[in-house]
């Protein structure tokens, strides 16, 4: 089954089309990456700036512009909408398994190609990405394909300058899709390489300096011609910004430590599982063993770099999603292929409970919201019980997805086959997270946000001023489509609410701001709905 699915490059493009690609644009963007990303893309187009990143019409220092431009050329083909923002990343989802296709059989063989690839598939947080519009899939296949030249330059004697050039150009698309972070990762990784080689470094300085030169040429594509025409202005923000979020606990995501180490274990079921499995099962030849090693250093260099890192967001580890479903398809190989194969007591137990709990949840999840009105008066958050409000009709099958999960592990417990065991476990995540996306995700987003992006969409073309009160929004700058306009730092909300406004202002605000903004008398509260509040407020001399 697997042998014909899975067959070769043609099947696998297919099946990932068909898996990623339905469907994108069927729930609202969500606040703060997918909306941030898709109006930087979208203001772009309308003042036909493709140089400069921008957010409100303001220079936004925190991205480069590559994953941006890919967005904008989305748009200008699809329209701007949910679909083109996150359309990218679907095509991207198709790339990295067709390389994961090929780099497995490459360096393996064909079955080990077809594991590594429902592997992937079958992982509940790597699905959901290429779902997505944020920047990080297309980061962190950049930096994998780096990373793989780097193992071919060190442990290949053939076509050594060709590859010292591949290193250095995904090393620079990296850095232009995120940031530096990514040759601090390829760096990192190649030192722990080579004092795990006793200090021979395998690279030439003729080599160094083609990594070098390609990926300064890369970058120099936009950042050395920024810094020409514009000064470090760009550069000295951009590092400020990766200065704060490796020191500081920005943006109210500080974490534990081991908090990836939790996203991981729990968020990439059941590959995780076989993950643990897989760092310690031997491969064959010596070209396996030095991509085993990679894979290996990657995991652990991306792993305690975002662990050290003070703001810690679900996706900072996603980079660990490549070695980690890679050392779980070299375990998976092992108990397919070998006699000596046997699967451990200990992943047995984390099979039974992560997979349990998690299908659980899943299944638990629309029984729980059946029963909302007798115990959604326990909440104490009275934003959190205004979302709750929101009109969602729930069904008993809307769970549907974690029932197939919490099948698929009671059939991995009590069945022999481990070929049939593992591939069913795999295939049923697959078809819950299609599941969970398609009838799940849409009701999240209704409860979350639906309120405040249908108040926003209502002010589509009304010569208006928009604002969020007292929280953090990028939703209402995509969504009423705010026209190009000249930046002015002086019109805050704070000038919206008491300043003299020459055209009428809405405010956005959760509920808990309403007592303040209520005491405001020129301020017309015009209707509360899910948690949030609506006003408005008019000009002295404003005719309708």
């Amino acid at each position: 089954m697997l042998k014909t699915i899975l067959k070769n490059e043609f099947t696998i493009t297919i099946l990932a089309a068909l898996l990623f690609i339905p469907f994108l644009g069927h729930v609202h963007l969500f606040d703060w990456d997918e909306i941030n990303f898709a109006e930087s893309a979208r203001e772009m187009i309308t003042t036909g700036n493709y140089f400069d990143v921008q957010i409100n019409y303001a220079r936004f220092s925190e991205k480069p512009p590559l994953f941006f431009w890919m967005q904008a050329l989305s748009m200008k083909l699809f329209g701007i909408n949910e679909f083109a923002a996150r359309f990218p990343n679907a095509l991207c989802g198709i790339v990295t398994l067709v390389l994961l296709f090929r780099i497995g059989r490459k360096i393996f063989d064909e079955q080990f190609a077809r594991i590594w690839v429902m592997v992937y598939l079958g992982t509940l947080l790597t699905f959901f990405y290429f779902k997505s519009g944020i920047i990080d899939p297309w980061f962190n296949l950049f930096i994998f394909l780096a990373i793989y030249q780097f193992y071919r330059l060190t442990s290949w004697p053939a076509s050594r300058n060709r590859h010292s050039l591949c290193t250095g150009v995904f090393l620079g698309l990296a850095v232009l899709t995120k940031g530096p972070v990514a040759v601090l990762i390829a760096a990192l990784c190649y030192a722990v390489f080579v004092i795990s080689k006793r200090f021979k470094f395998l690279i030439t300085a003729k080599e160094f300096a083609l990594i070098f030169l390609a990926a300064l040429g890369v970058c120099f594509t936009w950042f050395g011609v920024d810094l020409l025409q514009n000064g470090p202005a760009f550069i000295i923000a951009f590092t400020q910004r990766q200065v704060a979020i490796f020191s500081t606990s920005d943006a109210g995501h500080g974490q534990p430590f081991f908090y990836h180490w939790w996203v991981l274990l729990l968020g990439c079921f059941p590959a995780s599982v076989f993950f643990i499995g897989g760092q310690f099962s031997p491969v064959g030849n010596r070209h396996q063993k030095a991509f085993k090693q990679w894979m290996i250093i990657l995991f652990w260099v991306t792993l305690l770099l975002f662990s050290i890192v003070k703001t810690k967001i679900v996706h900072y580890s996603s980079l660990c999603w490549f070695p980690l479903t890679f050392l779980a398809a070299v375990y998976l190989r092992q108990l397919w292929t070998t006699a000596a194969g046997r699967l451990y007591p200990v992943l047995k137990v984390l099979t039974a409970v992560i997979g349990g709990v998690l299908g659980l949840a899943i299944a638990a999840l629309p029984l729980v919201m059946l029963q909302k009105d007798k115990w959604v008066h326990w909440v104490d958050d009275v934003f959190a019980r205004g979302n709750l409000e929101a009109k969602v009709q729930w069904y008993f099958t809307d769970g549907i997805g974690g029932l197939l999960v919490l099948a698929a592990v009671i059939y991995f417990l009590v069945s022999k086959n481990m070929v049939v065991k593992t591939t069913l476990l795999f295939a049923c995540v697959t078809v819950c997270c299609s599941v969970t996306m398609l009838i799940i995700t849409p009701k999240i987003e209704a409860i979350s946000q639906r309120a405040n992006i249908k108040f926003f969409k209502s002010r589509q073309g009304e010569d208006c001023y928009v604002e969020t009160w007292d929280y953090k929004s990028y939703a209402h700058y995509f969504y009423t489509m705010k026209p190009p306009f000249v930046n002015d730092s002086t019109k805050t909300v704070q000038w919206m609410l008491q300043g003299d406004i020459d055209k009428p202002a809405y405010i956005s605000a959760k509920i808990q701001s309403r007592p303040v903004l209520d005491t405001m008398p020129e301020l017309k509260f015009l209707y509360q709905e899910n948690g949030f509040v609506f006003y408005k407020r008019l000009p002295v001399h404003f005719t309708q």
